[in-house]
């Protein structure tokens, strides 16, 4: 990729990911080894030749060791190649019944694809009866030198010219070219260039954030490419010139047939005339050439030197871009400044004087050094600049800092990153602590970020990025140690309280293994950070647990390293912890999930958002769904539904008011429709973090240091810009913006109405993504700061996606078109779908005895019948006013999930002396919808739908109070709910409508 102008956004780069997976494809995995038995004992000498090649890549950390066949005669050579998938032919000289140079034409001309090399002890007699022979059907001839890695550099020579031309010209793999014909010298080379190679590629191996990818980009190490005429090399350098790291070349070798004596000084002059500034190694027998390389201003190597492989070594790795960047100065050569990698290239490149800046850049060397790494994507920028490009100097040490500062945070995008706490930095998005399970959360938040970077998302709106949160995942393999290195299974599946629990877990400890992982974590971490659960059964895709577990968060306590580790480790072991609450165990009971076999992850997340004095909190936060459940013309149910407010997230997510709205019809919303409703329904409260390190205290309440502030305290730390408007009590209007006058109401009117903030239109992508990606109907939740340090963009981070399960049974029947005396209950405004014949219960409250005073007593009570219910194993339909889960126990009955979960039909029934919105964006909600509850909304004084409480009085009574009745039919009723257009239907007993 190349920028379209030198000073142009960096931040809006997209640097394409190299295919390491579609590199070397074509390999050698099986090799047929023709040799007398002494010739393999000679090979072999004190261990097997196939375990000494897989030493060799054991070392060099390479895959894909070759598995060897030896046959000692022609008749069983032929024997294997028919029963054998053979990739490689290796012969030595002596074999039974034949010479092995009419052998390889044998094999040649049977199976003209197949390599064929000659493997011989070195020796004039040898050389000189290979001169004698036809090698017309051998591809290469190479001196066994009694050292196992010829083998290695023979595989290695074949497989890179198998796959040179798609891995160069496809992908941009470099090539070493090495022109030389004499089999005794190119046999001595190889073995030491490939080591230094492959060594080369150990070392940027560490650019990989994985072990699958450390892997990969080992694929990506420069090729080795012989030629043992001028003709040869010619057609390689012209084929290969513009990915070529060196040459290495011989004095003497042949041209158009023969020997020519300075063919070396030929080729140099060639390349020279190309490319002044190719990097050539000129070797010869004869050390009166030396001169000669000093005149073409090209390395030399005597090839009787007694250092022969060092000065080698020492050469491809100062010459060929290997091993460190080292900054000279022009004129003495003298070493400035020395990068080992890309990060200290980064953190230098504002210190290398303009002189050694521009010798370096004039010849390409960034370029070279980033590809000879595999670091394709940034040295494909880097190769097409000069410093006629920019304004001055300082403009191209800017271009290249910017342009690895991308590079490097695109890399950590997208990927799941082995915590390494050595190279861990502020440039890792995602990493995983452990080698377990991410767990339900985990998994989303690394899903969403793939998506955001597969999606090109991340820089789509101007001075916006979009990104999840810097996130670590402690993995489950660690949760399992925790709990058996403690002995902690037999308090947490016992009966003791939940307090008795915790004390037990914050008194065990943490796996040592991990205390300096997290120690490098907190090193990186800016903003405070959230603790969360991730376990395996949470936010699956058929039962998510969401809200079932606890999420602490803890201030970031600057300068003070071992206060932050004991916090943190005190919140994770506060999570672990959570697992065997008694809300938890209730819930697997419900659920038919055994406590025993869960198992949990940790994400520890930065918390997006500003600090303000001594409480931090986001500007925005929100849930969206991708369905909206209670669509207002035009709005349909496709178009999705988000619920917002001031500070954490926490406020939406427990029902507390919010403001609403479909990402399509932003500037529509119902809340604000009057000034009555905007003072009543928008928010009054949020939530925030204390920041004062002594406000976290361990305890089954996760919420023990958030704050609920007023929303007017937002004023003075200027978060209310976009989000306040003014309501004039002389005028009774509502107007956009405010001065700390007047009457506050949170409408995000700047972000809504004005657009100054993309909110909608990112929503709107996200839901559309998700649900395109997951083939479900997802649901997110976000968070926005707006106030990011100066020089930074806004943030949009992705905290959470999860799948909304669906019931897609189909509906056949008109349910408006059923006689209203057959129904106990009809709704135009249902959440669900399908058919249900199996209830014969309903637990309903009194809407005469119903006092909001009360909701709490309710709630208890609902929880004792549930435990009927679930002891039963069987389900019920719950009716009762107000918004079901409600936080606010003025708004309707505060249950928690586990103390109704056993209902299959819930009903919000509006009085006309409680009227409250339906309820949407909760965690409750979401497990609802997850299990396919029908919710069904009742608002009978709106003319919405009715329900028959003569008919319900009616039946004979189970069990009642002064405000709960639990009745049962003989025979089962049907209910009915069309998802396609929200109607639902509870017939009464007897009545058949399917």
């Amino acid at each position: 990729m190349v920028p379209k102008t030198p000073d142009s956004d960096t931040g809006k780069y997209y640097f394409a990911e190299t295919a390491f997976d579609l590199l070397m494809k074509r390999r050698i995995l099986n090799v047929l080894l023709i040799c007398s038995k002494y010739d393999a004992f000679l090979l072999e000498e004190d261990g097997r030749i196939e375990e000494q090649i897989f030493n060799e890549y054991v070392t060099l950390n390479l895959r894909y060791p070759p598995k060897f066949f030896q046959v000692s005669s022609a008749s069983e050579a032929f024997g294997m190649l028919e029963s054998k998938p053979i990739d490689l032919i290796i012969t030595m000289l002596n074999i039974e019944g034949m010479d092995p140079f009419s052998l390889a034409k044998q094999i040649k001309e049977k199976y003209p694809q197949k390599p064929i090399v000659v493997l011989t002890p070195f020796s004039r007699e040898v050389s000189l009866k290979l001169s004698r022979e036809d090698l017309s059907a051998i591809d290469y001839v190479f001196s066994w030198l009694g050292n196992a890695q010829i083998m290695l550099a023979i595989i290695k020579l074949i497989e890179d010219s198998m796959n040179a031309e798609h891995d160069v010209n496809e992908v941009g793999v470099q090539v070493i070219l090495l022109v030389e014909d004499s089999v005794r010298y190119y046999s001595a080379y190889l073995p030491s260039l490939y080591r230094i190679i492959l060594t080369q590629s150990k070392e940027f191996m560490t650019e990989g954030l994985n072990e699958h990818q450390k892997m990969l980009r080992m694929r990506g190490r420069p090729k080795i490419l012989l030629a043992r005429s001028y003709d040869q090399a010619e057609i390689l350098y012209e084929r290969y010139k513009h990915n070529m790291l060196g040459v290495i070349t011989d004095m003497s070798y042949p041209h158009k047939g023969k020997m020519l004596e300075r063919a070396g000084v030929k080729l140099v002059d060639m390349i020279k005339a190309d490319n002044p500034f190719m990097p050539i190694l000129l070797q010869s027998s004869d050390i009166n050439n030396q001169l000669i390389a000093k005149q073409l201003k090209v390395g030399f190597i005597h090839k009787y030197s007694k250092t022969l492989s060092l000065e080698l070594h020492d050469f491809v790795v100062k010459y060929f871009a290997f091993g460190d960047f080292v900054f000279v100065e022009p004129e003495t050569g003298r070493e400035i400044f020395r990068a080992p990698d890309l990060k200290a290239l980064q953190e230098i490149i504002f210190q290398v004087p303009d002189e050694s800046l521009a010798y370096h850049i004039e010849r390409n060397h960034f370029s070279k050094w980033l590809t000879a790494r595999a670091l394709f994507p940034i040295a494909d920028i880097f190769k097409y600049i000069t410093p006629d490009d920019f304004s001055n100097l300082d403009d191209v040490r800017r271009f290249i800092f910017d342009t690895i500062d991308r590079y490097r945070q695109n890399k950590g995008r997208g990927i799941i990153a082995k915590f390494y706490r050595e190279s861990y930095d502020e440039y890792q998005i995602f990493s995983r602590i452990g080698d377990g399970s991410l767990g339900g959360k985990g998994r989303g938040l690394a899903f969403i970020d793939q998506v955001i970077k597969r999606s090109y998302l991340m820089h789509k709106y101007d001075g916006t990025v979009i990104t999840i949160p810097r996130t670590v995942v402690i993995c489950t393999d660690v949760f399992d140690e925790f709990m058996e290195s403690n002995n902690l299974y037999s308090i947490a599946l016992s009966k003791a309280n939940n307090d008795e629990i915790l004390r037990h877990f914050l008194n065990a400890s943490l796996p040592n293994r991990i205390h300096k992982d997290l120690y490098a974590f907190i090193a990186v971490a800016r903003n405070p950070i959230a603790i969360r659960s991730s376990s395996l059964l949470e936010d699956s895709h058929y039962q998510p647990f969401a809200g079932i577990y606890k999420t602490y968060m803890i201030p970031n306590v600057a300068g003070n390293a071992n206060q932050m580790l004991d916090l943190l480790s005190q919140a994770i072991k506060c999570v672990y912890a959570s697992v065997y609450y008694s809300e938890s165990k209730s819930y697997m009971e419900a659920t038919h999930n055994v406590i025993s076999e869960e198992r949990m992850a940790i994400v520890l997340q930065e918390v997006t958002g500003t600090a303000y004095g001594e409480i931090f909190y986001p500007n925005v936060s929100g849930v969206a769904r991708s369905l909206n459940f209670y669509p207002i013309e035009p709005e349909k149910p496709v178009d999705g539904i988000a619920s917002i407010a001031l500070g954490l997230g926490k406020h939406v997510v427990e029902g507390k008011p919010s403001l609403r709205f479909s990402p399509k019809y932003p500037k529509k919303l119902l809340q604000l429709s009057t000034p009555e409703m905007a003072i009543k329904e928008t928010q009054k409260t949020f939530y925030a973090l204390d920041l004062k390190p002594t406000s976290f205290i361990p305890s089954t309440d996760d919420d023990i240091n958030l704050l609920e502030v007023n929303v007017k305290e937002a004023f003075d730390n200027g978060t209310l810009t976009l989000a306040g408007s003014t309501f004039d009590h002389e005028n009774q209007s509502i107007s956009d913006g405010f001065n700390g006058k007047g009457t506050l109401l949170i409408t995000f009117a700047g972000i809504l109405k004005h657009k100054q903030f993309p909110l909608p239109e990112i929503v709107k992508d996200i839901l559309e993504l998700g649900q395109h990606e997951m083939n479900n109907p997802v649901e997110i939740e976000f968070a926005v700061d707006l106030n990011p340090p100066a020089g930074k963009p806004k943030v949009f981070s992705m905290l959470q996606i999860r799948p909304i399960v669906q019931n897609r049974d189909l509906i056949n029947v008109d349910l408006n078109s059923i006689a209203k005396d057959k129904l106990l209950l009809y709704s135009p405004s249902a959440l669900g779908n399908g058919i249900f014949n199996e209830i014969q219960d309903i637990v309903y409250i009194k809407a005469e005895a119903f006092d909001p005073a009360k909701t709490i007593e309710i709630a208890q009570e609902l929880e004792r019948i549930n435990h009927r219910f679930i002891r039963k194993e069987c389900n019920y339909i719950l009716i009762g006013p107000g918004r079901w889960g409600s936080s606010d126990s003025w708004l309707g009955i505060p249950v928690k999930w586990p103390q109704i979960s056993a209902a299959k039909i819930i009903v919000e029934a509006g009085q006309d002396n409680y009227k409250i919105d339906p309820s949407q964006g909760t965690h409750f909600f979401q497990n609802l919808t997850s299990f396919k509850v029908t919710y069904i909304t009742v608002n009978e004084y709106m003319h919405e739908g009715f329900i028959d409480y003569q008919y319900l009085s009616s039946l004979p009574a189970v069990f009642e109070s002064s405000m709960v009745r639990h009745v049962r039919v003989s025979n089962q009723l049907q209910s009915i709910v069309d998802g396609h257009d929200r109607t639902g239907v509870i017939a009464k007993e007897g009545v058949t409508i399917i």
